[in-house]
C-alpha cells in the first residue's frame, strides 16, 4: 500500500530562480584583510547576486551566501581580528547551529571547520510512464525558506569577526533526519528544535541533512515523497535518524493516524528496510514527552504507547534505539513544574516545542545516546562533558545569539 500511494501524488516544483554561477571545487572569500591572489574578495556591502554567485543577503545583518548545487560542503571560518576581541556564533540555512560562540582575543586568529548540507525540492524524474513526483511536495511555511535553495548561507550573530570563508565540496557520512516539529529546523525565534541544534555537536567528519518538517507523520513524509528526497541521496555509510509520534497518534487526522500496536510498526519497518537496501544504517528516536505534569511533579506520559513501540520494533530488527522518551521526562522532572516552561516555545505556553535552550538540551541527549550505542558515528562527536537528562545546565546557561527574524527566508526576486 505504501510505495503505491506516495507513486500516485505528483510533486509540483517551486519556481526556480534564475540559475547563478556555482561555486569551484575550493574558493576562499575575504571578507576582512587584504585577499590574496586566487581568492575572491568581498566589500562589506556587496549584495548577493546571480551574476556573481555569492554576497550578502539583505533578510538580516551579517548573512552570507554562496550559491551551490546540492550536496555537503566543508565550511573552514578565519576568525579573528587586529583591532578587537570577539566572540562569533555561526548558523546555516535555516538556522542550523554550526559554530557556538567562539572567542578570539584582540589580534588572534582561529580557524573552525563544519559540514553544511544543502538541497533542493528536486527528485531524479521517473521514467517515462512510470508513477512517481518530480520534488518534494513543499508546504507553505518552506515557500522561500532557505532549506530548499540553490545557496549555502551562513548567519554570522554575536560579535563577529569572520576574516575569510572557504567552502568547498567534501564527501563524508551523512546523517539524515526524517522527523516532525519537534526536529525540524524550526524558522524562527525562539523556537528551536534538537535537529537544528545537532550540527553543532558534530566535527567536520560528518554532515547533518535534516529533512523533518513541521506536522509530519511516517505516512505523511512519505506521500509528499520527502523519503524518497532522502532516499535519492542516501549512500552506504549513511545514517537515517527516525522520530515520529507527535502527529501520527492524532486519530482526528484519518489520512495519515496510524495505531502505536499496528501501522505505526509497519510504516517504522519500511523506514528501516529502505535504508538497508541502500547500505545506510537505520537508528529509531523515541519522541521527546510532552510537558504535563501530575500533581505530584511527576511527568503524565502521552506518547508511552509509540515510544514503546520504537523499542519493539528496534529489538526486533536489532537496530539502535535513542530513548528521548525517557531522557526528556527524567529532563522534565529535574527542572521541575515550575522551571520547565523555560525550555518551551511561546515563554512556556507551548508544551510540546521548544526553545533554544531545551532544543539544546535534548541535542545533547541524542548526542549522549549515539555514544552509549556504541555506534561508530560516535568518533565524530566533538568532546563535552557527559550528559545526564536528570542533572541538565541550568536554563540562564545558555546563550547562543538569537537569529535575526526570518533569517531563514530569501526575499522575493533575490
Amino acid at each position: 500500500m505504501i510505495a503505491p500511494l506516495a507513486a500516485m501524488l505528483i510533486a509540483v516544483a517551486p519556481p526556480a530562480p534564475p540559475p547563478a554561477p556555482m561555486t569551484p571545487a575550493t574558493t576562499t572569500y575575504v571578507l576582512a584583510g587584504k585577499a590574496a591572489p586566487g581568492t575572491v574578495a568581498v566589500a562589506p556591502d556587496m549584495m548577493f547576486s546571480t551574476a556573481a554567485g555569492h554576497g550578502y543577503e539583505p533578510g538580516g545583518p551579517g548573512l552570507f551566501s554562496v550559491a551551490v548545487p546540492p550536496g555537503n560542503y566543508g565550511v573552514t571560518l578565519t576568525l579573528g581580528d587586529p583591532a578587537r576581541a570577539a566572540v562569533t556564533t555561526v548558523k546555516a540555512e535555516s538556522r542550523r547551529l554550526m559554530l557556538d560562540r567562539v572567542a578570539t582575543a584582540r589580534g588572534r586568529t582561529v580557524t573552525r571547520s563544519f559540514v553544511v548540507n544543502v538541497r533542493t525540492p528536486a527528485l531524479p524524474p521517473p521514467p517515462a510512464n512510470a508513477p512517481g513526483g518530480s520534488a518534494v511536495r513543499l508546504n507553505d511555511r518552506e515557500q522561500g525558506s532557505r532549506n530548499w535553495d540553490d545557496r549555502l548561507t551562513l548567519e554570522l550573530l554575536g560579535t563577529p569577526a569572520v576574516a575569510r570563508i572557504q567552502v568547498a565540496p567534501v564527501t563524508v557520512p551523512t546523517v539524515f533526519l526524517a522527523g516532525d516539529s519537534t526536529v525540524t529546523d524550526q524558522p524562527s525565534e525562539p523556537a528551536a528544535s534538537w535537529g537544528q541544534m545537532l550540527p553543532a555537536l558534530f566535527d567536520e567528519g560528518v554532515a547533518v541533512a535534516n529533512h523533518a518538517e513541521s506536522g509530519e507523520t511516517l505516512k505523511s513524509f512519505i506521500t509528499e515523497l520527502r523519503l524518497d528526497r532522502i532516499l535519492a541521496e542516501i549512500r552506504p555509510g549513511d545514517w537515517l535518524f527516525v522520530q515520529f509520534g507527535h502527529n501520527d497518534q492524532k486519530a482526528q487526522w484519518p489520512q495519515t493516524h496510524a495505531p502505536a500496536a499496528t501501522t505505526y510498526r509497519d510504516y517504522l519497518r519500511v523506514y528501516a528496510a529502505e535504508a538497508r537496501r541502500r547500505g545506510a544504517t537505520p537508528v529509531f528516536v523515541t519522541s521527546p514527552e510532552r510537558r504535563s505534569f501530575e500533581p505530584d511533579g511527576r511527568i503524565k506520559p502521552t506518547l508511552a504507547d509509540y515510544a514503546d513501540a520504537v523499542r519493539a520494533v528496534g529489538r526486533e530488527l536489532d537496530l539502535p534505539v535513542i530513548d528521548l522518551n525517557r531522557a526528556t521526562i527524567a529532563f522534565y522532572e529535574a527542572l521541575g513544574p515550575a522551571r520547565a516552561p523555560l525550555a518551551f516555545n511561546d515563554g512556556g505556553r507551548d508544551a510540546t516545542h521548544h526553545n533554544g535552550y531545551g532544543a539544546d538540551q535534548i541535542a545533547r541527549m541524542v548526542a549522549a545516546g549515539i555514544r552509549t550505542s556504541g555506534l561508530p558515528l560516535a568518533r565524530h562527536l566533538i568532546a563535552g562533558r557527559p550528559y545526564d537528562p536528570a542533572h541538565p545546565d541550568a536554563p540562564e546557561s545558555f546563550t547562543v545569539p538569537a537569529s535575526a527574524a526570518r533569517s531563514d527566508l530569501r526575499p522575493r526576486g533575490n
